[in-house]
């Protein structure tokens, strides 16, 4: 765990933790069946063992951590079938987003996602793969507000934990940023273009592809997959 992360006074420190945690997790820093140690945890981060204590908690209800009594926390593997339902709930939530904002996203809502399209391809020829995963959540997340509707991508959120790893795991070779990139471009300019149908359509495309990338990445990555 050589990530360096500060803990502020700006949020509770459990929240913080949590945060971090769960970043190392997702992009593999900690590996799927890794031991999470309390006392560990605690000297990085220079607390005590209560906020860490809820962290866990709350990474066990995001499906990121199994705590087991008496043996201790480990990271989850990764489930396809997780994954997919996952996969499922978020594109039901989506369409019917995207569907809105084909219609009532403001031309300044639009702006920031074109903005945030730009930032994207900088960190694409940058190769930092944690900045573009970041910015394709933002990507999202500027969608449902621009229906003032963030509840939507927060619940989106909490179930996308697992899908979150393959993403990581798929960007260097399965689908690497550019791909997705090209991706966004068409379901922004469908949002443009106020086609509510091509919008829907090109966002399916975009959610579908983990369905087609898990195989490969399990594959190759086969001790860290449940088997299922």
């Amino acid at each position: 765990m050589s990530t360096a992360y500060i803990i502020t006074a700006s949020e509770p420190v459990n929240q913080q933790i949590y945060r971090f945690l769960r970043q190392d997790i997702v992009t593999c820093v900690i590996s799927p069946g890794a031991l999470l140690s309390e006392k560990e945890v605690s000297a990085r981060f220079s607390v005590s063992r209560q906020p860490v204590r809820e962290a866990f908690i709350k990474l066990a209800e995001a499906d990121l951590v199994q705590i087991l009594p008496q043996r201790g926390t480990f990271v989850r593997k990764i489930s396809a079938r997780r994954v997919a339902d996952g996969r499922f709930i978020r594109e039901a939530v989506e369409t019917a987003v995207i569907r809105r904002a084909a219609t009532e996203a403001t031309p300044e809502a639009l702006a920031r996602l074109e903005h945030n399209l730009r930032l994207q391809k900088l960190s694409a020829e940058r190769n930092d793969s944690q900045a573009f995963l970041l910015l394709d959540d933002e990507f999202h997340r500027l969608i449902a507000q621009s229906i003032n509707c963030e509840l939507a991508w927060e619940t989106v959120e909490n179930i996308k934990a697992t899908m979150d790893r393959v993403r990581f795991l798929t960007l260097s070779k399965v689908s690497p940023p550019e791909s997705l990139i090209n991706q966004h471009e068409e379901i922004l300019q469908a949002l443009l273009a106020k086609d509510a149908d091509a919008a829907e359509q090109a966002l399916r495309h975009h959610l579908q592809e983990m369905i087609f990338s898990i195989t490969p990445i399990a594959e190759q990555n086969g001790a860290w997959f449940e088997q299922e």
